[in-house]
């Protein structure tokens, strides 16, 4: 018999999910639902370019403005902190208005923005820019995930988790190649980078504006012209209040579990470059090809766990690879060979980024189900803000724990021992904290009113008679089109 422990993480087999095949189910889409899922993890794919610019930049910019690792890092932890504040600003807008023009605008708020930061001319004007970035940044995760993943069928949600979750490192890959390829090759050096970013990010906008809202916002429309008489706003305000009163446990929780997730990835990513070029005496080229296989890695892992989690369930997933991480760590600080030390960044990001995976999914069927978009982007933000100090902590502690490279005696920073202890506190807080919390696997949360329906902040689901009089017949295929039983959730499940 499995440990009790285990056998808690296995999810009940009333709450697994039960239906047809995955492949028939993929093969069952219509254009505008792929059109909806690609378009969310395009958005979250350009969110990443974004951001790890100013990662893969560190060096060039310490040569602009002549700052050293640790001050060249604060415009990271200045994005991240910013960040919450964007989840909540575009979060509401989303659950209040729909999916489409609020991703919309927050694309094409990244895009200006990320291009003004190619135009700065001294440091004080990069962290400013940076700090108003990590606004329209913040919205982004939210916003993609609940567009991408509202739309498709419940059979494939933990597929399509771990492939939205990884346009994070298809992203970093992005800007990995482009750093290797365009930045030494053109006059504005490191500038075009994030130029390269700013135009992905308004492609994306474009992609997103050319296709429909998502079916829940057209069938609450049209509930509404039905005959609701009461104001969208004061509906909203009212639900909201009343969901925070009936979650504000699992609120706590949700914030928790990001804020173990983002030290995760942002201790295993964002001073990367940097550690394979200071404390291993990389080149940039070769810790640049390092980071694209570490992203190789991330990518593999995302989808696999996706995969898994849709018959195992979300914890038990979450566990088994970061119990993988911490196998790994090994492999990725103590060698100094360029195959050693690759091996171990595909290895260890196939360990977080597999973790991951299941994060999309995990929130969305945790999180109150009117509040798909504000819930997790919230937390997910928080979580970032709390751990936005990442880089920063590794920059100062490789200051105090240095080393020497075999060759030279001059001193280093020693960034392997610094994140290889990150790493391993972190990855079991996140397994404890993934054990103790809650789960919801299978949840059909498009089944449930919009934030903008009276019953809302209560979970309450949507009658199939009301359904099926207020969607339009020739609006985008309903993503269900299974037959569940009514899925109001037990109160032991929502805290």
């Amino acid at each position: 018999m499995a440990p009790r422990f285990l056998t808690s993480l296995v999810p009940r087999r009333e709450m697994r999910t039960q239906g047809r095949p995955l492949l028939e189910v993929l093969a069952s889409l219509t254009w505008v639902q792929w059109g909806l899922f690609w378009s969310g993890w395009l958005a979250w794919t350009c969110d990443a370019v974004d951001f790890f610019s100013v990662s893969l930049s560190v060096t060039n910019l310490q040569k602009q403005f002549g700052k050293g690792t640790n001050t060249i890092t604060t415009a990271i932890t200045l994005t991240l902190l910013f960040r919450s504040l964007g989840a909540v600003i575009f979060g509401i807008l989303s659950d209040r208005y729909g999916r489409k023009w609020p991703l919309v605008w927050n694309l094409l708020l990244v895009s200006v923005l990320e291009l003004g930061a190619g135009f700065v001319q001294t440091f004080p004007q990069f962290l400013a820019v940076r700090s108003l970035f990590g606004v329209g940044m913040g919205g982004i995760w939210g916003l993609a995930a609940a567009t991408a993943l509202e739309n498709f069928p419940v059979e494939a949600r933990g597929l399509a988790s771990g492939v939205l979750q990884q346009g994070y490192a298809v992203g970093y890959l992005i800007a990995a190649v482009v750093n290797l390829q365009l930045v030494p090759e053109v006059a504005a050096g490191w500038r075009a980078l994030f130029w390269t970013a700013a135009g992905m990010s308004a492609f994306a906008a474009f992609i997103r504006a050319l296709l429909p809202e998502s079916e829940i916002f057209i069938r609450a429309k049209a509930a509404k012209a039905g005959g609701e008489t009461k104001s969208k706003t004061r509906i909203f305000l009212h639900e909201t209040k009343e969901m925070l009163k009936r979650h504000w446990i699992l609120c706590i929780y949700a914030v928790l579990l990001m804020t173990g997730f983002n030290f995760l990835s942002h201790g295993s990513q964002d001073l990367y470059p940097t550690y394979l070029q200071k404390s291993k005496g990389f080149t940039p080229h070769a810790a640049t090809v390092a980071t694209i296989i570490g992203n190789c890695g991330a990518i593999a892992g995302g989808a696999v766990a996706g995969w898994v989690s849709q018959y195992i369930g979300r914890r038990l997933t979450i566990v088994i690879f970061v119990c993988l991480i911490g196998a790994f760590i090994p492999l990725w600080i103590l060698p100094s060979s360029f195959g050693a030390l690759s091996a171990g960044a595909f290895c260890i990001q196939f360990g977080v980024q597999g973790a991951w995976g299941v994060i999309p999914i995990l929130l969305a069927e945790m999180s109150p189900p009117a509040f798909r978009a504000t819930f997790p982007g919230v937390a997910y933000q928080v979580g970032n803000m709390v751990s936005s100090a990442s880089a920063q902590i590794e920059a100062t502690g490789g200051n105090h724990l240095q080393t020497t490279i075999p060759g030279s005696p001059t001193p280093v920073p020693d960034y392997a021992k610094v994140q290889g202890i990150l790493i391993g506190v972190v990855a079991a807080f996140v397994l404890v904290v993934t054990i103790i919390g809650p789960e919801n696997h299978g949840s059909h949360f498009e089944k449930h009113k919009t934030a903008i329906e009276e019953g809302a902040g209560a979970d309450a689901v949507v009658e199939e008679d009301e359904r099926d009089a207020a969607s339009p017949r020739d609006s985008v295929s309903r993503p269900g089109s299974i037959r569940v039983d009514d899925e109001k959730r037990p109160p032991s499940e929502t805290a």
